[in-house]
């Protein structure tokens, strides 16, 4: 017998996952995701989280509790009696909610725990430089990201990718390991394992302080930064007290006498940043008031007596 499920998610990530569970014909009972906020232009259209608008066309119940906590919700939960609860992408439980079915509730997370627990691993997988990344589903417990091991596989991480590269095919992989993760589960086949936390790292949020870029460090080190955080939240950097965004690069290692920020263009379609020990061939940034572009269509629009001066 199949167990019912309750899951747990908000946005485009965690909708391979569910997608994954349904075509495997597993009973997923309800969801529970964010609840509608208004934005758009004006901030008059009412925005849905992708997995509600999954659900509502798969006709799967949906709550969206403001409060985790509340008893009106902890009762609703309650009376769907699910067996297990799957989190993919949505926010911290109360032991309340995690502790409630008999099975216990899984989340899938997109690092190879104890490896970057926190909230943005992918993207700091990608600004550390790693070669390997991938995911894992393990039992919640008080501890964030701290729960018995489960399930963990592997992805290589490309050397130019970006974040978002990494994410679309981490989307999948960790779809497929949700789905064999409740089927073992299902089949009382699993053997979890405790995490050695003397091998934590954090994953810490992305802020705006913590994605300024610094010029000052080794070109191949601003390089990963910056991939690491396109498409989001992305690097950014000043020009004359402007913010200015640098999307996409490709590093040259270089000796220079050059002050690290330095601006080095032709006009047409050359354009780097002296770094440390090198140049960023800028591909592809944002400019304050502008969409996003790649540089040759910078530089087209960029009037002739505009100078360029240092990042900082």
């Amino acid at each position: 017998m199949q167990p019912r499920i309750i899951f747990m998610g908000t946005p485009d990530f965690a909708v391979s996952s569910l997608d994954a569970l349904i075509e495997a014909g597993h009973n997923v009972v309800a969801v529970i995701t964010a609840t509608d906020k208004m934005g758009g232009r004006g901030g008059k259209k009412l925005l849905e989280s992708a997995v509600k608008k999954y659900a509502v066309a798969k006709e799967i119940p949906v709550l969206q509790p403001k409060n985790l906590k509340s008893p009106d919700f902890l009762a609703a939960l309650a009376n769907y009696q699910a067996d297990l609860q799957v989190v993919v992408a949505f926010r911290m439980l109360p032991k309340a909610v995690w502790a409630m079915p008999r099975l216990g509730t899984f989340n899938l997370h997109g690092s190879l725990l104890p490896k970057y627990r926190g909230a943005a691993p992918i993207n700091w997988a990608v600004i550390n430089g790693e070669t390997e990344t991938g995911v894992t589903t393990f039992f919640i417990q008080e501890e964030i990201d701290t729960g018995d091991l489960i399930f963990q596989e592997k992805m290589t991480i490309g050397e130019n990718e970006s974040v978002g590269d990494v994410h679309d095919r981490m989307m999948v992989l960790g779809a497929q390991t949700v789905v064999k993760t409740v089927d073992a589960i299902a089949k009382g086949e699993i053997d979890a394992q405790q995490q050695d936390h003397q091998q934590a790292s954090p994953a810490p949020k992305l802020t705006a302080e913590n994605t300024r870029i610094d010029f000052n460090q080794p070109v191949k080190k601003v390089h990963d930064f910056i991939r690491g955080l396109n498409p989001y939240p992305t690097a950014w950097t000043t020009l004359e007290d402007k913010k200015w965004k640098i999307l996409k690069t490709i590093p040259h290692q270089e000796a220079h006498q050059l002050e690290a920020g330095t601006i080095i263009t032709d006009g047409k379609t050359d354009f780097k940043i002296a770094t440390s020990d090198g140049f960023l061939e800028v591909l592809e940034l944002q400019v304050p008031g502008k969409r996003r572009m790649n540089t040759r269509d910078f530089l087209n629009g960029w009037r002739a007596d505009q100078a360029f001066g240092k990042f900082i």
